[in-house]
């Protein structure tokens, strides 16, 4: 077993008697990590190294010297990409083929925002008054807390630490408990990148070490990734801290086929929509939208493929979809199928953990459809976050725009078909962050991602990325000689 401990100012820190858990690899249930439970004095002390680093250093370096450590940590990203991804899988069993382009996506992440870092510009602002001078300064924050979901450790960090240093703010980073060994490995790049002692800073453990972040001292945002309920948690005591706040939360996204689309690129749409990282992830295309002319066809060839889906060893590049990440989301997934079955959905395939050789010991869950659902049942409101897919069918353009809408969540949707008019329509009618057409489950680092509703607020990835981490000063210059009322407002 591999013991890990926590990274503050380039440092690997333990304390006598340090509370520890285990990381338990889900596919042989084994413990093969021992990581640190963050004491509150020890996340203390990262939120000062990280506001000392910030005033002593980082917010005097230049865009182009940030620039520099982040092209060199993208460059360490993709030579010890194998590496990496074999530790996320191990740590979470999302299959090998999926961890390593993630590792290269978040290479890419470091390499876009590094070409960022010197690009951040004030305006200068014409006034009323001829002789002053008016002008902006874009300026970091200073220390930025960044929360990780045990789904995409790497990947989803790199979403918020590569415009977070762009911009020149220091960091402490929380991975989830379920999954915090590549983020503990992680912090070997930073310091092989050069970056200077307490610029990132890494604590970890379970909402205790959390709430400790907030409670430490001055923090002058927070960016988080996990489940709705705890990300409640965090913007009401950010909000009684009087901290900003960015939120990535769950989906519940309508995933849409019409009757005139291509359905050979439709069905592989839909199923790596709910079944690619064992629908393990936000933008889950759980709710598929079938018009009704095409309804049969479309679950049938759902169904016989999906019967097909590869489950084994998530090392193993021939692996279609891994296990469940840990135990209590395995039986979370279980329960929201009995519910399903229970509100009188059709169970088509699958609905149970999956047996057979190499499956033993794994948090294995068949791949499962459901048809004949109605949008208020549960299994079509609430994120299951798991191998299920919910197939509903529509009669016309603006049934599917209803139902798709019909949710408390909106960061995701995909519409198919090939009636251009048709998918300006729906893109601009449906209400979530990000909408694809012909696609589904794609990703660009130069796109901004983020929710409506529900789902969240705030933007990562894409230059407007960078607008979570700075902040704006006006700066007024007086030329003029002329005398003023010092008992009014000069306008």
């Amino acid at each position: 077993m591999t013991t890990y401990d926590l990274f503050i100012a380039n440092e690997r820190v333990h304390a006598p008697h340090q509370e520890r858990f285990s990381s338990i690899n889900p596919y042989t249930g084994a413990a093969w990590a021992s990581v640190p439970q963050a004491s509150d004095a020890q996340v203390a002390d990262a939120v000062a190294t990280a506001r000392h680093a910030y005033e002593s250093v980082w917010r005097k370096t230049t865009g182009q010297e940030r620039a520099r450590f982040l092209q060199r940590l993208a460059d360490l990203m993709e030579v010890h990409a194998e590496r990496m991804a074999t530790l996320e899988t191990t740590d979470n069993g999302k299959v090998i083929r999926e961890t390593h382009g993630q590792m290269l996506f978040a290479a890419r992440a470091y390499r876009f925002f590094a070409g960022c870092a010197d690009k951040i510009f004030g305006s200068t602002i014409p006034l009323d008054q001829r002789d002053v001078f008016d002008f902006t300064r874009r300026e970091p924050l200073g220390v930025v807390v960044l929360i990780t979901a045990w789904n995409s450790p790497m990947g989803l960090l790199s979403n918020k630490l590569a415009p977070a240093l762009a911009a020149g703010n220091c960091v402490v980073i929380k991975p989830s408990e379920h999954a915090s060994v590549t983020t503990l490995e992680f912090a070997d790049l930073v310091r092989e990148a050069g970056f200077p002692p307490g610029v990132v800073n890494i604590v970890t453990g379970d909402h205790r070490a959390g709430r400790a972040l907030l409670a430490s001292g001055r923090v002058d945002r927070v960016s988080f990734t996990g489940s709705p309920g705890v990300g409640r948690q965090i913007a009401a005591e950010a909000g009684r801290l009087l901290i900003p706040v960015t939120l990535e939360l769950g989906g519940k996204s309508p995933n849409m086929i019409f009757e005139d689309a291509d359905l050979d690129k439709a069905v592989v749409g839909a199923l790596a929509g709910i079944f690619a990282a064992t629908g393990q992830t936000c933008i889950a295309g759980s709710r598929l939208l079938v018009q009704r002319s095409v309804h049969d066809e479309v679950a049938r060839r759902l169904v016989e493929r999906a019967r097909r889906i590869k489950l084994g060893n998530p090392l193993d590049r021939a692996t279609e979809m891994g296990t469940a990440a840990n135990e209590p989301q395995f039986e979370r997934i279980l329960q929201a199928i009995e519910n399903a079955r229970g509100e009188g959905a059709t169970l088509a395939t699958g609905g149970r953990p999956a047996h057979g050789p190499g499956l033993e010991r794994g948090f294995f869950i068949e791949p499962t459809i459901f048809t004949e659902v109605d949008n208020r049942m549960r299994i079509a409101q609430e994120e299951v976050f798991g191998p299920v897919l919910a197939i509903i069918p529509f009669d016309t353009e603006e049934d599917a725009i209803r139902i798709g809408n019909d949710t408390r969540y909106g960061l995701a949707a995909g519409v198919w078909t090939t009636n251009l008019s048709r998918a300006l329509r729906v893109s601009r009618e449906i209400h979530a962050g990000t909408v694809w057409v012909n696609t589904y489950r794609a990703a660009a680092v130069m796109a901004p991602f983020g929710g409506y509703k529900e789902s969240g607020f705030g933007r990562e990835r894409g230059v407007v990325a960078l607008e979570e981490f700075l902040q704006t000063k006006n700066v007024m210059v007086d030329f003029s000689d002329d005398e003023r009322d010092p008992f009014a407002l000069k306008t």
